[in-house]
């Protein structure tokens, strides 16, 4: 596994952008969840809430001390990136330290699900019943707070609700979890993640600083992306020069595709094989007979 980059707990990234990490290391979330201030000045638009951690919240608290007034609001808009607990079940915390510092309840924003998530609706549930109604973003949409302009990008594929949002004052992204600034991320739909991660490269040619959901900063995130699109083209076509040779169940293409990896590694690569197989069978380029793939 790659050495993961040390972050300090509370970075000043740019006059617009203060990220506090959200005390939650681990094997998913690296060195914690990414979560960012906006703005020159209180009010802030707070991207992400981690999970809730206290060691968190006093963090977020003494940002929000060291630069507001009292009584002024404290934060505007919270805006959550998608329906991963580690982005969002902090925000019951969130709202309590802004209550206790008698800041209005800022607006929650979420990009809406298809149908309820039991993990999002849990969070939602925590919170005071007039705070349990959540502005649903679009895409397209642009959100302004003290001297920050935030365009919303629709972004599916890590999850369906993902979003990404562009800074337009920096000309920079924030990924989320759909780019990450160590490593690759997981997926639910290989085919909408890659659409999305074109269209990022398309919609935004000037942005080169990324902000993601987790790991250090990306300064040449262009080059940053096209790595993330090449080495999923590459993968696949790995798997489908073992469906040209034989055929196979997503086992045995793990079998020969992850060959030179630990075998304990294998389940979890499974699930990256199948997710591109579907996308693959969608396109019309593989089919499966029983629980063997082939090539049409």
């Amino acid at each position: 596994m790659e050495q993961l980059v040390p972050l300090p707990p509370i970075t000043k990234l740019s006059p617009l952008t203060t990220r506090i990490l959200g005390q939650n290391p681990g094997k998913f979330t690296l060195q914690g969840t990414n979560t960012y201030l906006l703005g020159t000045r209180p009010p802030y638009i707070l991207l992400d809430t981690g999970e809730g951690k206290d060691a968190y919240i006093s963090l977020l608290e003494e940002v929000l001390m060291s630069s507001s007034n009292s009584g002024a609001q404290l934060v505007s808009d919270v805006v959550l990136s998608h329906k991963h607990a580690d982005h969002h079940a902090g925000l019951p915390s969130v709202l309590s330290l802004l209550a206790e510092h008698h800041s209005p309840a800022p607006v929650i924003h979420k990009f809406p699900l298809s149908s309820p998530d039991p993990v999002v609706e849990s969070t939602r549930l925590q919170l005071p019943a007039q705070e349990r109604t959540w502005a649903d973003l679009s895409d397209g949409q642009v959100l302004r707070g003290e001297g920050v302009t935030l365009r919303i990008l629709y972004t599916p594929g890590h999850t369906e609700d993902s979003i990404c949002l562009y800074l337009e004052e920096e000309e920079a992204l924030f990924t989320a979890d759909a780019v990450l600034g160590q490593g690759t991320t997981v997926f639910e739909d290989l085919g909408a993640y890659m659409s999305s991660l074109r269209l990022l490269l398309e919609r935004f040619p000037r942005a080169e600083h990324v902000y993601p959901g987790h790991g250090p900063v990306v300064e040449r995130g262009r080059g940053h992306i096209g790595q993330y699109i090449a080495h999923r083209e590459e993968r696949e076509e790995e798997i489908l020069a073992v469906l040209r040779q034989r055929g196979g169940t997503v086992r045995e293409i793990v079998r020969v595709v992850y060959a030179r990896y630990e075998e304990s590694l294998w389940g979890a690569a499974e699930r990256g094989v199948r997710l591109h197989l579907l996308k693959l069978e969608g396109e019309g380029r593989v089919r499966r007979v029983g629980e063997r793939w082939e090539v049409v």
